[in-house]
């Protein structure tokens, strides 16, 4: 069994950032579904915790529904995170999530990154601003990331274009995926008690 996380930080309803997630979600559970690997998809969509993820970055604590969508994460075998793209770098409202995200939670957790924009010009999003992110929190960023623009959803060649990009992306997150295993969950707090008893072992030697 494969649990996959599936953040989508679209701000609206209809969302193009939402359906190019559920396209990569959709093309990676085929894959590993043949590779005989039932899946578990869990999607958290950040437009319905705009005022709980301010509340935390202000008060340092999240309500119950924010809490969850941090366990969900954090029992996930690996991540599929798409951003819609603002002035070249991910939204806010994205960045936000993983700032008030606990520590480790991603810790050696494959990721695909993926992004929207309305045009071709934002497709540096993936590799200046969304892989350096998820490489400093300790995740394992997949090699090939999916950029979709407006015109991606309407012509029949951009269309199909956008799939060939999914289908590649897809391949390889599934082999990280499958390669990496059943990812065993970080505690933060536990590998800081760890350190500061070897520290204090080291000591009275």
């Amino acid at each position: 069994m494969t649990r996959l996380a599936v953040v989508s930080g679209g701000l609206r309803e209809p969302s193009s950032t939402r359906l190019l997630a559920d396209r990569i979600t959709n093309s990676v559970t085929d894959r590993l579904v043949q590779k005989g690997t039932q899946v578990t998809p869990s999607i958290v969509e950040l437009r319905h915790f705009g005022r709980p993820i301010m509340d935390a970055m202000l008060t340092g604590f999240a309500n119950a529904e924010l809490e969850q969508a941090f366990e969900d994460l954090a029992e996930a075998d690996g991540l599929i995170a798409v951003t819609p793209a603002f002035n070249a770098s991910f939204s806010g409202l994205f960045k936000s999530f993983f700032d008030v995200l606990p520590a480790q939670t991603l810790a050696d957790m494959p990721v695909l990154i993926a992004a929207t924009g309305g045009t071709e010009r934002h497709s540096l999003v993936l590799e200046h601003a969304l892989r350096p992110m998820f490489s400093y929190l300790h995740a394992v960023v997949s090699p090939t990331g999916v950029y979709a623009a407006t015109s991606d959803f309407g012509a029949q060649d951009d269309a199909a274009g956008l799939g060939e990009r999914i289908a590649k992306a897809a391949d390889d997150f599934t082999r990280l995926l499958l390669s990496c295993g059943p990812r065993v969950r970080r505690d933060a707090f536990a590998d800081e008690l760890t350190q500061m008893q070897k520290l204090l072992g080291d000591a009275g030697k």
